[in-house]
């Protein structure tokens, strides 16, 4: 499914991408297919330069309008293993608009591949939309799995691959929300972004007693390239377990590794110069992160008046995620958006990824049609040249962390004032947090500038929890990084929260 967001988010990404070299066809009749095929093929395809592919597209499908371009729509009685009694079921997705670069699609099946050939009789072509000719061979944009969901006895979308090396899924009961990437290079960097681009795609015949699907993706760029084995198992938590192996064509520096983008416009801290109705409007309202020491970090995310890149550094990180918390509807009060209903994502590391830290890139947007935070993870040391570098982990497409700490955590972060001072209220609740005795509880609360003052911790039985505030006085600095969290002697009863104040 896609909207208007997705759209515009595809022209802030594909304007600022040189094309990438579609897969060669391969023989119609099937080739051999086995677990190392697509990382033989990118180790093979990072010791050539990178080469510029085709996009070009007939007329009738070169300037499509968004609104054009959604009266392309797939024939669901041709989706691949309709019919067969399986637990999946594939549409493909149509080039045009936004989505110019050919994508190749292969079955695997009895260990052969076989390439999905364009045919635009897989499509509907509505409202006066001209079809292309008969025998046109495009390829595609990128395809969606539909799996058992939300009922056994129909396949709801789970998952589309669409866009560079763009990709998003959704638990039971879920609509889209934030996305996830295969690779991030160059993000905010003063150069420019560059954007992967996943070319081709081996989708795994799915088994009738296995609930889940095995994607391989071929990757490509001007600084790498990558092999992906994604193993999609949807559910009440969506499982993406992700084999990656990396080719940088260039020592790269500048690599995130398990990106995710999202969109914050505002929300009770951070809602000045938004005349809405709605309190909140964000796909994800905090980065969290469980560091390798244990501690747990939450930093409410922000829709900043500059570019914005926090670093938080550490060796064996247990996870990272961009949440989504608030799961009531009067927390954004909309019946079209359903934020409410946006999934948490969470990055578990399998394996010691070693020294690296979790970058966050928040950029100011006037509108929330545009993903504006993006969240990875990026190794110390660079990568080189001619190297490979694996890394596998498990994405959990979730209502929340897949196993929460038992400390107290942030429910809500709220904030108001002037520039010369800011009162912020936390709330925390889970953890010792319900009918917490708050003798001998103090609040640690920092700030790198200005000054803290009016610390108060007092009980919150609206919500069975505890709510600490403070007053922040800049005392004329620009930024500030904030910091609070509840202790019991030295021992913490809360994750950590984290905030940058800027004026």
């Amino acid at each position: 499914m896609l909207d208007r967001r997705s759209f515009v988010l595809g022209a802030t990404l594909l304007s600022a991408l040189d094309a990438v070299a579609a897969l060669p066809a391969q023989a119609q009749d099937g080739e051999r297919f086995d677990a190392e095929t697509v990382r033989n093929m990118a180790r093979q395809l990072a010791t050539k330069p990178f080469k510029e592919g085709n996009r070009s597209l007939p007329a009738e499908l070169d300037k499509l309008s968004y609104d054009d371009y959604r009266n392309i729509r797939f024939n669901m009685d041709r989706a691949i293993w309709r019919g067969q009694q399986l637990p999946f079921e594939m549409q493909l997705l149509h080039r045009g608009f936004l989505f110019r670069d050919q994508v190749d699609v292969f079955v695997v099946a009895d260990g052969k591949a076989r390439r999905v050939a364009y045919d635009p009789s897989l499509f509907r072509f509505e409202n006066g939309l001209k079809a292309p000719n008969a025998g046109s061979d495009f390829g595609f944009s990128g395809f969606r799995l539909h799996g058992r969901l939300n009922r056994q006895d129909y396949l709801d979308e789970i998952a589309v691959f669409q866009g560079a090396s763009y990709f998003r899924a959704v638990a039971k009961g879920q609509v889209y929300g934030t996305s996830a990437r295969g690779l991030a290079v160059k993000t905010a960097a003063p150069s420019g972004e560059e954007f992967p681009i996943f070319k081709a795609f081996y989708v795994e015949q799915p088994r009738r007693d296995v609930p889940s699907i095995v994607v391989h993706a071929l990757l490509d760029s001007p600084s790498a390239t990558a092999a992906h084995r994604f193993t999609i198992g949807p559910g009440d938590t969506t499982m993406m377990t992700v084999e990656m192996a990396l080719y940088p064509r260039t020592d790269l520096g500048e690599a995130g590794i398990a990106p995710l983008t999202s969109m914050f416009l505002f929300g009770p801290a951070d809602h000045a110069g938004f005349d809405d109705f709605r309190p909140a409007v964000r796909d994800a309202e905090g980065l969290a992160i469980i560091e390798g020491s244990g501690e747990s970090l939450w930093r409410p995310l922000a829709n900043p008046g500059r570019l914005q890149i926090s670093v938080f550094s550490g060796s064996n990180m247990r996870g990272f995620g961009l949440m989504q918390r608030q799961r009531s509807f009067f927390d954004y009060q909309d019946l079209e958006a359903r934020y409410e209903r946006r999934p948490s994502v969470w990055v578990e590391p399998i394996g010691d990824w070693g020294e690296g830290a979790v970058h966050l890139v928040e950029i100011p947007t006037p509108q929330e049609v545009h993903d504006n935070v993006v969240a990875f993870w990026r190794p110390k040391d660079p990568l080189r040249k001619g190297s490979e570098y694996n890394y596998t982990y498990r994405l959990h497409w979730t209502w929340d962390m897949p196993t929460p700490p038992s400390l107290g955590r942030v429910a809500g972060t709220r904030a108001g004032g002037s520039d010369e001072r800011r009162l912020f209220v936390i709330d925390l609740v889970d953890g010792p947090m319900p009918g917490l005795a708050l003798d001998g509880v103090r609040a640690d609360v920092s700030a790198s500038a200005g000054e803290v003052r009016d610390v108060v911790v007092q009980p919150n039985p609206e919500i069975k929890g505890v709510r600490l505030s403070f007053a922040f006085e800049p005392k004329g600095t620009g930024l500030a990084e904030l910091r609070a969290r509840l202790l019991k002697g030295d021992v913490p009863l809360s994750e950590t929260w984290l905030y940058r104040w800027t004026s």
